[in-house]
Parts: C-alpha cells; sequence; structure tokens
C-alpha cells in the first residue's frame, strides 16, 4: 500500500471513509478501497477475484483514484458514484423548481450540476399565466444558489454549479456583473456561453443583437467590443465569468442525432447532453515513471496496463450505479460516457527533469495523451467485444467505424481533494507553489502543503535550511534565492511565474486528445492587467479550446490555496 500522508488522512477521515450512526468512523483508507473494489467488481460475469484484486491493487498503490461520489459511496445502499450531471432550465416556473428540486437530490448524493439558463425568457419580460413580468435567469440563479448553500454534497460538502448563459440573452450584460459584488453565487461557477459568430463580430467591430428566447425577437444591440470588454473587466475583477465555446464543444458531440450540447459539469471538463452524467477518474503520473541513477524515464508499460483496468473500472461504474431519476438512467445507459483523466503532470515532470514552461514538456504532454486516448478506446473496443456497444453507437460519429463500449472515454479533470489523497500535483497543472496553505475544504481548517520532490532535493544538495524554508514559506518560490541552480528554478517554477501562454500550450496539448475536455485554471499574479486577461481569453478561442477560466491572485475574499506565513506553521512543514 502506498504512504497516505498526513493531509490525506485528514481528508479520507472527515469526508470519505464510512461512519456509523454516532458518526464513529468504522473503516481504514484500506477497507475503503476494498469496499469500493469488491463492488466494482460485482459488474464483472468472468474473473470477479480477478478485477476486485486489480480494482484494489490500483487504488491502493494511489496509481489510479475515481471521483469522489465513487469513493465515498460504492458499495452503500443506493449508492450514487457520478461526479457531475447537466440538468435542463426550461422555460416554465414548473420546469424550473423540477430542476432545483432534481439538482438538490444530486448535490445530497454528492454529485455537482450543470445548467444553461439561456431558455429562461428575460427580466420584466411578460409571463403567460398572469399580468405579471419575469424575475429572469439571474434571479433564479440565486434560488439555486440558496438551495445549494443549504444542501451538501453527501452530507459532506457543499454543492457545486456550472451556470451558463449565451452571448446573445438580452440579460447577458448582468450574468457578467452577477459576482462582481464577490457575495452572490458563491456555490456557481458561471461562464458566458460564448459562439464564433460573437468572436467575429468582436474582431470586426460590429453590433450584437440580444434577442429574446421566448420571442426571438431582438431586444437589443450592442457593440459586440463593449460586451467583450465587460467579460474582461469582470473576470479580472472576480476570476467569473469564464468562457464556454458552444460551437467547439457542438463539432466535439459524439452523438448530434440525440441532442446538442448546452452546458458543462462545474469545472468545465465534462460537456453534457440534458440528464447525462458522467463518471471520472485520473491516472497518478508521477507513479507512472521508472527511476534511474541518474536519470528518470516513462514507464509506458505501467501506464498502459494501469489505463486498461481504470477505463473497465469506470465502465462498471455506469453498471452499477444508483440513478436517482429515471432520465439519468436512460441517456446515461444510452451513451455510457466515461472521463479517464490524469494527475501529478507537474511531478512527472519535475521528475522528467523538465520545465512545464518548454517546448520539451509540450510535446511529451500531446504525447502522453495521444496514448492515454488510443489505449483508453483499445479497452473500450474490447468490452464492447467482451459486454455490448452503447446503445447509441449507430447514432454516434462512431458508427461505421470501430465498436466502442463508451461514447466518451477521456477528460482532464481538476481532482482536487483526490490529489491530496494521492499526494500528487492537481491535475494538468503547474505547481501553485512550493508551500502554500489549503482552506476551506475542512472546514475552517487549514492544511500546509510543501512539494516533497523540491524538499528532497534540497536536502539531497544539503540545501533544506532555515532561509530556504523562510523564503518559500513567505513566496512560495525560489525565484529570487541566489543558492539555487538555475536549471532546477525553472524546473521548479510554480504557477504565476509561469507564462500564461504556457498555461494555454498545456491545455491544447491535452485538449487535442481528449474527447470531452479540459478543465485548467490560469493562475495569474495579483499585478495582471485586464488588457492580458483579454489576450488568454482570445487565444484560447484561437486554440479551439472548449472552455477557459482564469483566476488572478488575490481577486476573491477566499480561496483553497494561499501563500504560507513563515511565523505560523504547522511543524510537519519544517
Amino acid at each position: 500500500m502506498a504512504t497516505i500522508t498526513k493531509n490525506a488522512k485528514e481528508i479520507l477521515y472527515d469526508r470519505y471513509l464510512l461512519k456509523d450512526r454516532n458518526g464513529i468512523t468504522i473503516e481504514t483508507p484500506n477497507q475503503l478501497f476494498k469496499r469500493v473494489s469488491t463492488f466494482l467488481a460485482s459488474a464483472e460475469i468472468n474473473n470477479n477475484a480477478y478485477w476486485e484484486k486489480q480494482f484494489f491493487k490500483l487504488m491502493n498503490n494511489l496509481d489510479f483514484l475515481p471521483n469522489s461520489p465513487t469513493l465515498m459511496n460504492a458499495g452503500t445502499p443506493k449508492g450514487q458514484l457520478s461526479a457531475c450531471f447537466v440538468l435542463p432550465v426550461n422555460d416554465s416556473l414548473k420546469s424550473i423548481f423540477t430542476t432545483l428540486k432534481n439538482a438538490a437530490l444530486i448535490h445530497q448524493s454528492g454529485g455537482g450540476t450543470g445548467f444553461n439558463f439561456s431558455q429562461l425568457r428575460p427580466k420584466n419580460d411578460k409571463t403567460s399565466s398572469f399580468q405579471g413580468t419575469s424575475s429572469g435567469p439571474i434571479a433564479f440563479m440565486k434560488i439555486f444558489d440558496a438551495a445549494t448553500e443549504n444542501v451538501k454534497q453527501g452530507g459532506k460538502r457543499r454543492g457545486a454549479n456550472m451556470g451558463i448563459l449565451n452571448i446573445n440573452h438580452p440579460d447577458i450584460e448582468d450574468f457578467i456583473r452577477s459576482k462582481s459584488a464577490k457575495s452572490e453565487l458563491q456555490n456557481f461557477n458561471i461562464s458566458a456561453g460564448i459562439t464564433n459568430d460573437f468572436m467575429e463580430a468582436v474582431k470586426n467591430n460590429k453590433v450584437w443583437k440580444l434577442i429574446n428566447p421566448r420571442t426571438m425577437k431582438i431586444e437589443k444591440r450592442i457593440k459586440a467590443v463593449a460586451l467583450w470588454e465587460l467579460i474582461i473587466q469582470e473576470a479580472w475583477k472576480t476570476g467569473d465569468p469564464g468562457l464556454v465555446f458552444l460551437d467547439s464543444i457542438d463539432k466535439a458531440n459524439p452523438t448530434p442525432a440525440i441532442g446538442k450540447i448546452e452546458s458543462t459539469n462545474p469545472c468545465g471538463e465534462v460537456p453534457l447532453l440534458d440528464y447525462e452524467s458522467c463518471n471520472l477518474g485520473s491516472i497518478n503520473l508521477s507513479h507512472m515513471v521508472i527511476q534511474k541513477e541518474n536519470s528518470a524515464e516513462i514507464n509506458w508499460d505501467k501506464l498502459a496496463s494501469n489505463i486498461a483496468i481504470a477505463v473497465r473500472f469506470l465502465d462498471n461504474v455506469i453498471s452499477l450505479n444508483y440513478y436517482l431519476l429515471p432520465q439519468i438512467k436512460s441517456i446515461t445507459l444510452r451513451n455510457r460516457k466515461i472521463g479517464l483523466g490524469v494527475m501529478g503532470w507537474a511531478e512527472i515532470l519535475i521528475k522528467l527533469g523538465i520545465p512545464y514552461a518548454s517546448i520539451e514538456a509540450l510535446d511529451l504532454g500531446k504525447k502522453l495523451m495521444r496514448f492515454i486516448k488510443e489505449k483508453s478506446y483499445d479497452t473500450s473496443k474490447k468490452l464492447a467485444i467482451e459486454k455490448g456497444m452503447f446503445p447509441e453507437w449507430k447514432n454516434s460519429w462512431h458508427f461505421n467505424g470501430n465498436p466502442l463500449r463508451n461514447a466518451t472515454c477521456n477528460s482532464i479533470a481538476p481532482t482536487g481533494t483526490i490529489s491530496v489523497i494521492a499526494d500528487t500535483s492537481y491535475s494538468i497543472e503547474p505547481l501553485f507553489a512550493l508551500a502554500y496553505k489549503r482552506t476551506g475544504i475542512l472546514g475552517g481548517k487549514t492544511q500546509m502543503e510543501v512539494n516533497k520532490l523540491f524538499k528532497g532535493k534540497m536536502k539531497s544538495l544539503g540545501l533544506w535550511n532555515t532561509a530556504l524554508k523562510k523564503i518559500i514559506y513567505e513566496t512560495g518560490s525560489v525565484k529570487n534565492c541566489d543558492t539555487i541552480p538555475s536549471s532546477l528554478k525553472k524546473v521548479f517554477e510554480t504557477s504565476m511565474e509561469i507564462p500564461w501562454k504556457y498555461h494555454l500550450l498545456h491545455q491544447k496539448a491535452f485538449q487535442e486528445f481528449t474527447d470531452n475536455a479540459v478543465s485548467k485554471t490560469i493562475n495569474l499574479p495579483e499585478e495582471t492587467s485586464p488588457k492580458e486577461i483579454g489576450e488568454i481569453y482570445w487565444t484560447a478561442w484561437e486554440y479551439h479550446l472548449k472552455g477557459i477560466t482564469i483566476y488572478r491572485y488575490g481577486s476573491r475574499k477566499t480561496q483553497v490555496l494561499q501563500k504560507c506565513d513563515f511565523n505560523n506553521l504547522a511543524k510537519d512543514c519544517q
């Protein structure tokens, strides 16, 4: 079994390990992995014991972990195992509040929800039944937000939502400003639904039409550039809104005959049809390395083996899941979408001695993700032969090609708490800092993190001393540390030191071979200008990404990752 760190244990005991009616923990991390592997292997008609052993080994070694609801709920009565859902919001009071009820049930079970509110008539528009006026989408988003605040996910964490409003909706300006006060919609990530037509209008300084979705009539005309600049200013101020590029998402929809994709899950890595759910899991890349005396290389054979086991694992989640709504069960079983991704990308680069901000890293990222996609699809083909194709295969773009068990196989999720459990870096993100505080995931408790690879390297060089500790605890960086060789400084560059273009190029490299989407946040220094944020958003569109999110350090009242305070450190950080 891999070593479970102190921080990982705190999270596991707080959120994941089963408790009795008195709140007493009744399982260990080892037993958690046993519970999950036993349940997921029960989907296998043949070689049940073999697959139980393989699933257990994969998780117990922290080589792979599924999304949190699977870890929390597998093997429990009515265990809901999916991470994310998209629910429709149609233009009627009944539909809105039915969706609200369904979202509450999903949050209670541990899942997150995404919505596109663009079908709702704008504020002050006529209502159908009475002589009143509509409240508009933002008012209803606030109701959803309040409900989410009071329904924790699985009783263990607050619910998460994605709220999208299309760029041609009459209320788009209010939507863009909706988080400006920094106290509204705290349980929502919000993104403007951007089209290629709008971007061309911005480029050519044209007038943009805002259209009432009820009447399909033009409500307002506005300069596209003015709308664009409002987005940029608010993103600089608060980190919201992000952008969702609807045409790029639509182009990659594997089942266009079934419906149009208009929303994503809360972090944007899975564009989904109405009522669709997705099941995510991530390979721990930092464990996919062969360490030699003076060098390291990727263990491609181990990676291939783990991909094959993980894809089967995630497919079994679909077969054994407890579905809260018949609509969710129907569409999920028809398409059987899974999202195998990665975590530990920054750490594998460090082990290989490759700077994140380098062409070598980008080339390796593309090579690695191509390999993961190919091996994922190889396993999905084998599962299709063994267990049957996904039922909508004939209505998908895979038809007349090789049979597949799953309409999609890969997503790059943010891997929040599972990265902490696996003791590795988040998703494909660079290191946030060499030392930092993590807040808001264990109530009011703060966790301290010092990157183990940096600490180990400094100890091996005899440089781990009080002076160096003070520098990294106060700044999170060795950028201005004269005792560290420049080549090592480059390898250990942190998120806000890396030029934003490399952040985007990494997202582009992984997106090329990811059939769902890539969740990535471009972390920016506090002094970043609105102009730079505009360049980031524009470049993301030019790169044909499916979405983009930025966060300028300090632009919100609270943030999960923060710089340390040298005078107030936990002893075990030193």
